[in-house]
């Protein structure tokens, strides 16, 4: 009996020590954190998407604290969170140029067709691992919506086997950028008024037996634009938005309209009503 009480008290008396030099590391080894820290990630949205360039809004909120970062990086947060953290701060308010993401492809069901019929796990992901999916242009959206799951602002939606984003409700976070196996969504200045809808880089006679909508790279669009914003290049027509005066003279003279006209002002945009 007194082998079990002396063991009891040995366990409880390394317990007490133990917890007495955890405390006083705890307090020594502690690392200070500002009270401005917690406060300017409370502004942010919590999206943590990595658009201005950290590892989340927490990384965004240290780089803030410790100065030399600019308070409009926060593109989901808008002008709003840019105001809020520059008032904090104590710093100059700047604009966020606002960004909307935009789906490379109109490959829908009208424009192109399956080459297999794929029954397997219901995500791009899965999908493009399989002979690039089932779509015949292997560029093409896959159609399962990866992306729209991704989404925290419901802006994608799937529209007759292809995703689309709604510009009014998208905050250009950028997160269905990078789920996309396929690269094909981008992410532009809201005040864009045309956009290029294909990433195929095939020569324009594959394409036109892939998709009806895709880019033929046939050069009207770099021809017709006074102000060489727009440049065919590995057989798809890009555009430089530093140059574009949004005439949409290229969406007209396109021959497949893979060149789309259109509002491309995000949840942030002023315009909205």
């Amino acid at each position: 009996m007194n082998e079990v009480i002396v063991a009891i008290g040995s366990v409880s008396i390394l317990g007490l020590v133990l917890a007495a030099m955890l405390t006083v590391a705890s307090k020594l080894m502690a690392v200070k954190v500002d009270e401005r820290v917690p406060a300017i990630r409370a502004l942010l949205p919590g999206a943590n998407c990595g658009a201005c360039g950290y590892a989340g809004c927490d990384g965004y909120a240290e780089a803030l604290h410790k100065g030399g970062v600019k308070p409009n990086l926060c593109t989901p947060g808008g002008d709003t969170v840019s105001t809020a953290v520059s008032t904090l701060l104590g710093l100059a308010f700047e604009d966020v140029v606002e960004q909307v993401a935009v789906v490379q492809c109109r490959g829908n069901y009208s424009a192109t067709h399956d080459k297999m019929d794929y029954q397997g796990i219901s995500s791009c992901a899965a999908a493009s691992l399989l002979f690039s999916g089932r779509s015949a242009c292997p560029f093409g959206c896959l159609g399962l919506g990866d992306c729209a799951d991704i989404c925290p602002s419901g802006a994608i939606c799937l529209e007759n086997g292809v995703a689309r984003v709604i510009s009014s409700k998208c905050t250009g976070c950028g997160l269905c950028v990078k789920r996309c196996p396929k690269a094909l969504i981008e992410i532009i200045p809201d005040t864009a008024t045309v956009a290029v809808a294909c990433k195929s880089t095939q020569k324009g006679a594959v394409v036109r037996k892939t998709c009806t909508n895709g880019c033929i790279a046939c050069l009207r669009c770099e021809k017709e634009c006074p102000e060489g914003a727009i440049k065919v290049e590995n057989n798809l027509a890009h555009i430089d938005y530093a140059k574009c005066t949004h005439c949409g003279r290229c969406a007209k003279v396109c021959p497949t309209g893979c060149i789309v006209l259109g509002d491309f002002s995000s949840v942030h945009n002023t315009a909205i009503g």
